[in-house]
């Protein structure tokens, strides 16, 4: 959730003038941590304390002018350039607002709730960068979308974390947009950091794979490539461990001058890879040493490997490469999500690399990941999917539940025992259920929407944490529920051995914690076919669902299905054969990968689900995904549909759109992005405002998810006789990317000559 890159971000840490944010921290502390009105904050409403609460930290603290004092930067009950609504505050920078300021009381404890409100104000200001929100207690701060922000608890500041707010919104700062700066210089290191880790990464895979071959011929090399990724793998994760404090600092760069003293200075000569091998195992079991412990981590990432642990590797490679990667700080310079779009990088280079031991040409493979139609999926897109699914069932239950925050926030003193056991049942009942709920990803590529889901159940752990603190007056105490997510939670199936293992250890970098055991991943993330369960068929990863998740499948099936699927795939006669008839109540013509995984998601998920996925338009309206349509519509109720354009993905010319479906509810909405400029994509996305009702969006002759605004046009289409009845068989050749070329704009039909048969009607 963070907005900065930690090395930029310590950049300008270092440029503050420590004396002015020592005096703005005791002016700080001297209020918001002073026990007595910390009380009458939470004891006082929304509208009591907003207009001295941005006195109190926007004035008194961070050196704001606020109005009617003469030139004020700072304003409450802003109103919307168009139409009433009025936001809380405003930081102005001359006439125009520069961040928005959106005040709720303590009783709200979840800020989250705010965000399409505050998001709503931004939007309706012109040249406005920032979004603020706070409860009094909490404040958040957001950069231009609601993606990434920095929350902040007031009543808990450290000094550390202070000296960032400050950063974030001093009147010295802000005014001046340099948070904007650290964004955007935090952009480009991440973009520099990942394209040169990157390359050094690869490097060291490829120097490696060439010298094990080479040295260990009695192996095949597709066997000798897979292992050599299990030791970058390995490499990574104790790199990442040992600049993050969860094992010796520089453990990596020990073992190699230990290895160069004994080696130089002593004579004692043993291969350095043997060294390493050692501190694997140690890594698996554990190791009391004379100055450092380490602890058995283990998840099955170091566990014995038979191969591995008797293969040889060149001395002046492995030094090379690993003095070079250790050069890297895994703390402040290499993010997990930089880690993220490494190894994405990195399974389409794994796919050219066995595509080549395959003996299949480069060129016509293009690469696997291509080849089975998987790209990188942004992260605002995983966030609004998963938002728009796990959040909106975690809401429903909670309302079931009649957990009101409200109630969280009375004063405990004088309530009932009963009252307070009872609001106690509900949030252990939700707990309880959260723990159960089974989320899937059927083609999970590197693990990003299992990464945001995840990212989402821990924040849900915390909020349950901050009501019972609210509850009882105890300070806050985070529950240590990762594995328990992991463990529980999250399943996940990708056709790539390798997108399995890198899946895995996405999961593994982000919960990592110091003294603390890897959860074994292998009954969660598996390797498998996930559309084809014949063995004749897909003969090595045939998959079985209900076999292979027989627990989750004992209740019905998942509760939360969510993903990229791939598109455009290519399949062999057998496949193509299989498809035919295992899918024949969505199959027509063209074979579709992503429109067979809609269909496999409607069979394994159970009767209150929600499902949502990102896919090519096409499926809106073409005629060879009516049968689909009309299947889901038969199944489901289509909640959200985004149309989203061109160029979401990288390099991807796809229009794509999202569509949200659930088991239960009626509602149905839509949103056309496309001609929204991409780089603003990220914030209208969330911009709930702009979804029209749709509950009569699906009522056409062909089930076309379309706005009503052209269903009138496909019913005069309608009217007129259809192609299949004067022509022989069409089907779909290649399809354009760049839909937006195929439109005759009005102002090209006028100076050309058309038949006016063709423009009948």
């Amino acid at each position: 959730m963070s907005l900065f890159q930690n090395s930029v971000l310590n950049k300008y840490l270092k440029g503050l003038e420590s004396e002015k944010v020592e005096e703005a921290y005791e002016r700080f502390t001297s209020h918001f941590h002073n026990p007595t009105i910390q009380e009458n904050i939470r004891n006082s409403k929304e509208e009591q304390y907003q207009g001295e609460f941005l006195i109190d930290l926007f004035v008194n603290v961070f050196g704001y002018v606020k109005n009617p004092t003469p030139d004020f930067n700072l304003t409450t009950e802003l109103k919307n350039i168009k139409g009433s609504k009025k936001t809380d505050g405003a930081i102005l920078k001359g006439e125009k607002a520069l961040a928005v300021i959106e005040l709720k009381g303590t009783n709200t404890t979840d800020l989250g709730k705010v965000e399409t409100q505050a998001f709503g104000y931004k939007n309706n200001q012109p040249g406005c960068n920032y979004v603020i929100t706070s409860n009094f207690e909490k404040l958040r701060f957001y950069i231009d979308n609601a993606v990434d922000f920095e929350e902040f608890n007031l009543f808990q500041l450290t000094k550390e974390r202070f000296e960032i707010l400050c950063l974030c919104l001093s009147s010295e700062y802000l005014l001046k947009d340099i948070p904007k700066k650290i964004k955007d210089e935090s952009l480009t290191q991440e973009e520099n950091i990942t394209k040169k880790l990157y390359k050094d990464y690869a490097s060291f895979r490829n120097e490696i794979f060439d010298a094990i071959q080479n040295e260990n011929p009695e192996y095949d090399k597709l066997t000798l490539f897979k292992k050599t990724q299990k030791l970058l793998d390995r490499f990574l994760f104790i790199f990442f461990a040992e600049d993050r404090l969860l094992l010796p600092p520089n453990s990596i760069r020990s073992i190699v001058n230990q290895w160069t003293d004994l080696k130089d200075k002593y004579d004692e000569y043993f291969p350095l890879y043997d060294r390493f091998k050692k501190y694997f195992g140690y890594m698996n079991t554990g190791h009391k040493g004379h100055q450092h412990d380490i602890f058995a981590y283990n998840g099955g990432l170091f566990a014995p490997d038979k191969i591995l642990d008797n293969i040889k590797i060149n001395d002046d490679l492995l030094y090379k490469h690993t003095v070079n990667l250790s050069n890297y700080d895994f703390e402040s310079e290499v993010s997990v999500n930089i880690l993220g779009h490494i190894f994405e990088h990195s399974l389409n280079d794994i796919d050219e690399i066995q595509a080549e031991i395959q003996g299949v040409a480069t060129e016509q493979s293009k690469t696997k990941r291509k080849k089975d139609g998987v790209f990188y999926t942004p992260k605002y897109i995983t966030k609004y999917i998963v938002d728009n699914t796990v959040g909106k069932l975690c809401e429903e239950k909670k309302t079931e539940l009649d957990i009101i925050e409200a109630e969280y926030e009375k004063e405990r003193k004088g309530r009932q025992k009963a009252t307070l056991k009872k609001l106690t049942k509900k949030l252990e009942d939700y707990r309880k259920w959260l723990l159960q709920i089974t989320i899937c990803d059927p083609a999970c590529g590197s693990g990003a929407f299992l990464n945001q889901a995840l990212e989402f159940l821990i924040a849900e752990h915390q909020y349950i944490d901050e009501l019972q603190a609210k509850l009882f007056g105890d300070a806050m105490i985070l529950s240590e529920v990762e594995n328990s997510i992991l463990e529980n939670n999250l399943f996940g199936v990708d056709i790539n051995e390798e997108s399995v293992e890198i899946a895995k250890l996405s999961l593994w970098l982000r919960t990592a914690q110091k003294g603390r055991k890897l959860t074994s991943l292998n009954n969660n993330i598996k390797c498998g076919n996930s559309l084809i369960d014949d063995t004749n068929v897909a003969i090595e990863k045939s998959f079985n669902w209900q076999k292979e998740f027989q627990e989750v499948f004992a209740k019905g099936g998942f509760d939360i299905v969510i993903g990229n699927p791939p598109y455009g795939a290519s399949f062999n006669n057998d496949e193509k054969l299989y498809f035919r008839e295992a899918y024949s109540e969505i199959h027509k013509r063209t074979p579709e990968s992503f429109n067979y995984f809609l269909y496999k998601i409607e069979n394994i998920i159970n009767t209150s689900s929600k499902w949502g996925v990102i896919i090519p338009s096409s499926f809106l309206y073409q005629h060879e995904f009516e049968k689909t349509r009309k299947y889901i519509l038969d199944n489901s109720t289509v909640n959200k549909v985004l149309n989203l354009g061109d160029d979401v993905f990288q390099d991807v010319a796809t229009p794509t759109c999202i569509i949200i479906a659930s088991k239960e509810g009626e509602k149905s909405e839509y949103v056309d992005l496309q001609t929204i400029p991409r780089n603003l994509l990220p914030i209208e996305i969330f911009e709930e405002s702009k979804l029209v009702n749709a509950t009569s969006l699906i009522e056409n002759e062909s089930f076309s998810y379309i706005v009503k605004l052209n269903r009138e046009l496909i019913k005069k289409c309608y009217n007129q006789p259809r192609l299949k009845e004067i022509a022989e068989e069409v089907a779909t050749g290649i399809s354009s990317g760049l839909i937006k070329h195929m439109f005759i704009q009005k102002k090209n039909i006028l100076n050309s000559i058309l038949n006016a048969q063709y423009l009948k009607n």
